[in-house]
């Protein structure tokens, strides 16, 4: 095993209980997108953009929600990897649900938020952008979508 395999076993091992699946489901999503549409995601915040946009593909077109619901709780894991990869936030799941407690102590939905894309309403840019300037001095709060504990 090499140091950089030892690393990233050390790193998973660390992660909360609850990020295994939500990560499971982001990866999966990156491998989906870079095969099947040649679409690189980077887990960087401006890689959200181009999600917004599939989804906003996906809606244009009519396709049911029965059969992109998957696709969404990919893409909206996928957001909540990206709010704690860059915001130092964590995955948070009671009952089946699965949320992103940023460090403000603030619970962020980005799974739902992906479902609110699809109708039109959300922007998993925008509520990773809120989330991870969430608390921090130096840029303003917009607690959209987030809920305090």
């Amino acid at each position: 095993m090499t140091t950089q395999q030892t690393s990233r076993q050390t790193a998973q091992q660390t992660r909360p209980h609850a990020a295994a699946k939500p990560a499971r489901w982001a990866a999966d999503t990156v491998a989906t997108m870079r095969e099947g549409a040649r679409l690189r995601l980077d887990y960087s915040a401006q890689s959200l953009w181009r999600v917004d946009r599939v989804i906003e593909e996906i809606r244009r077109e009519g396709t049911p929600y029965a059969a992109v619901e998957h696709v969404l709780r990919g893409f909206g894991a996928y957001a909540g990897e990206v709010i704690v990869r860059e915001g130092g936030g964590e995955w948070w799941a009671t009952g089946g649900e699965h949320w992103v407690r940023t460090p403000d102590g603030r619970l962020w939905d980005p799974i739902d938020e992906a479902r609110r894309c699809y109708g039109g309403h959300g922007s998993l840019r925008l509520l990773a952008r809120d989330a991870t300037a969430a608390g921090r001095p130096d840029r303003p709060d917009r607690a959209r979508g987030g809920a305090g504990l």
